[in-house]
């Protein structure tokens, strides 16, 4: 086909003239665009209007070796309001970490401050890379390790109490509002949900699960990361990095794998499939940004007896080819490097230097550590070809993704005017009213719930005053009319350990030492008593539950609330998300995998009253 001189001159003024037009829009377009690596030009990676392919081809083809080695850790800034703030920014600087605990705070304009002057110093890198702020937990009124005590977010009850509760609405209505009190302050990334299942009662962070059951668990994970995500990821998304793959809870006699004394996953029942399923059917499903793998071996499960980080078979064979999962994969804090927190759980290598342990990691299929810094380590094993740059870029790959795909390029900072989410009532009355709907009424004698008003009341363990306007407060027992009696989960005392977080973490038994049972069993039998558990792990009461006239079952609710219970304000609705043992043999004879198997339980798992 001839085409003249004339036309082919001016089919190609058009193409310029389009390119031209196209050009000048996406400049208009992007005419306050951060110029983040400062040549005084639109790169492809600061374009807002790019795919994120695009942007992340660009990007990456500008990162050098050290900024790459920087992306692969989720760090432990230590900021604590003004203090190390020197490390911080040498973190970010030297480093080139972009991956950072945000702290906890007297108030959320602290954290949003806290945000702003250090994606000020990101923002001064040489690609201006933003940080991703990530946090644990920071609804419940438990104090936590890791967030610190919540003081301005709505209060919720634990995740054992939302198993409790069983209804993934509120759920995923809980995830959206937290996702808004999250994005307010700058944090990004969330390190829950936890999909583990509390098979073995003895276990630590068994209020941290939705319970011993797959089916719940499963139907609670994904309506949670629906809550923090929403259907697709986008700018006002928070990325949950659900744990703990392939889920984490049978531990041999109940110890955690944070520590040597718990190493050992162990499944004497068959059932590792079994804790796959909040994964397979909840997680996957919800379209989880990120995963982080357990500390544990899986003991006769995989051929090379390494923890999950270290381990291929469950990293790579499982996760990505079997699965088919495509997002961000992280390793459980602090798997390289002693820290004052704890020794490094390196189970199954613990031969190995560092360096020869981010390098196993990394050939897992890992694409981040976990609260480590040790970025030098990867240059170093890049330089000398133990791991390939190739390698190092299909990790960064995944991690920019997420960063591109949430806006962090486009704004990372945040102002007061986000701050008015803390004010808003209807949030903190939504998590009230699902701290009521998570109460467990376990036994009522007599129907001696509801309690009359004007009664005088001997409450121990409890704030006296949120009983002003409902009884009086007897100060002796004997006084009384009836006993209010709240306590916790017993455990066994760690002294002997250099490590602060052995200390503060709660496990062994679960029955009361003699002292101190005798003398709860004293208090009871001098009035009627109400006893209420705040449960952690389902405690061994069996002689405190017979004497008592009535049992709650809390999962980390506001004295105001149980006080709301026991004079009939609203009626109980909770059932159990776990089974309340009868005795230390029982709990023994069970098998750490496997849900439901307590002989002749105190109270079943769902097990649950209301009032007449």
């Amino acid at each position: 086909m001839n085409i003249s001189k004339e036309y082919r001159n001016m089919a190609s003024f058009l193409l310029i003239a389009l390119a031209f037009v196209s050009c000048n829009q996406k400049a208009d377009q992007n005419s306050n665009y951060r110029d983040l690596n400062k040549n005084g030009q639109l790169d492809a990676y600061e374009d807002s209007t790019a795919s994120v392919e695009e942007r992340i081809d660009d990007l990456l083809g500008q990162m050098n070796l050290e900024e790459k080695a920087g992306m692969l850790f989720n760090a432990i800034s230590g900021i604590d309001m003004g203090e190390n703030m020197g490390r911080v920014d040498s973190l970010i600087t030297k480093v080139m970490i972009n991956h950072l605990d945000m702290p906890g705070a007297p108030s959320a304009k602290d954290l949003l401050e806290i945000n702003n002057s250090m994606q000020k110093i990101a923002e001064g890198t040489r690609l201006g890379i933003p940080i991703t702020f990530y946090s644990d937990p920071r609804h419940s009124i438990r104090f936590s390790e890791a967030a610190g005590e919540n003081r301005y977010h709505s209060r919720w009850p634990s995740e054992l109490g939302f198993g409790a509760i069983g209804d993934a609405d509120i759920v995923r209505e809980f995830g959206d509002i937290s996702r808004q009190e999250y994005t307010a302050v700058g944090i990004r990334l969330a390190l829950h949900p936890m999909a583990d299942l509390a098979t073995e009662p003895r276990w630590f962070r068994t209020y941290t699960t939705f319970g011993e059951d797959a089916d719940l668990s499963a139907k609670l994970t994904k309506a949670y990361i629906l809550g923090f995500q929403g259907e697709n990821l986008g700018k006002e998304s928070v990325l949950c990095m659900t744990k703990h793959f392939p889920g984490g809870g049978p531990q041999k006699d109940g110890w955690d794998a944070h520590f040597e004394t718990g190493k050992e996953q162990v499944y004497p029942g068959g059932m590792f499939d079994y804790h796959l399923k909040p994964f397979v059917e909840g997680a996957l499903p919800a379209k989880t940004a990120q995963i982080m793998l357990y500390y544990g071996v899986p003991v006769g499960i995989t051929d090379e007896q390494v923890a999950f980080g270290y381990n291929k078979e469950i990293t790579t064979d499982l996760l990505r080819d079997s699965l088919g999962y495509k997002g961000v994969i992280s390793t459980d804090w602090g798997l390289v490097t002693d820290n004052p927190a704890k020794k490094a759980s390196a189970w199954g290598v613990e031969e190995l230097s560092a360096k020869e342990r981010i390098k196993k990691i990394l050939d897992a299929g890992v694409d981040m550590l976990g609260g480590e810094s040790c970025a030098d380590l990867v240059v170093e094993l890049v330089k000398e070809g133990s791991v390939t740059e190739e390698r190092l870029d299909a990790s960064v790959r995944r991690i920019l993704h997420d960063k591109f795909v949430i806006g962090l390029f486009d704004d990372p900072y945040r102002n007061e005017e986000n701050l008015k989410v803390f004010e808003n009532e209807t949030f903190k009355e939504k998590g009230r009213e699902a701290q009521r709907k998570s109460l467990v009424l376990l036994k009522n004698d007599e129907n001696i719930l509801p309690l009359s008003q004007n009664i005088k009341v001997y409450a121990q363990g409890m704030d006296t005053k949120g009983f002003e306007g409902y009884a009086t407060i007897a100060e002796t027992p004997e006084e009384a009319d009836v006993i209010i009696l709240k306590f916790g989960t017993p455990f066994t005392p760690v002294t002997d350990t250099d490590y602060f977080l052995e200390k503060i973490f709660h496990q062994g038994r679960l029955d009361f030492p003699e002292n101190e049972k005798t003398a709860m069993l004293d208090l009871i039998k001098t009035k009627p008593t109400i006893s209420i558990m705040t449960m952690n792990r389902p405690s061994i009461v069996p002689e405190i539950n017979a004497e008592s006239k009535a049992m709650i079952a809390d999962f980390d609710c506001q004295d105001d609330i149980l006080i709301e219970l026991l004079f009939g304000k609203f009626k109980p609705t909770g059932k159990l998300p776990i089974e309340i043992p009868s005795s230390v043999e029982a709990v023994e004879a069970q098998m750490e995998d496997v849900p439901h198997d307590s002989k002749d339980p105190l109270y079943a798992f769902r097990h649950g009253l209301t009032y007449k």
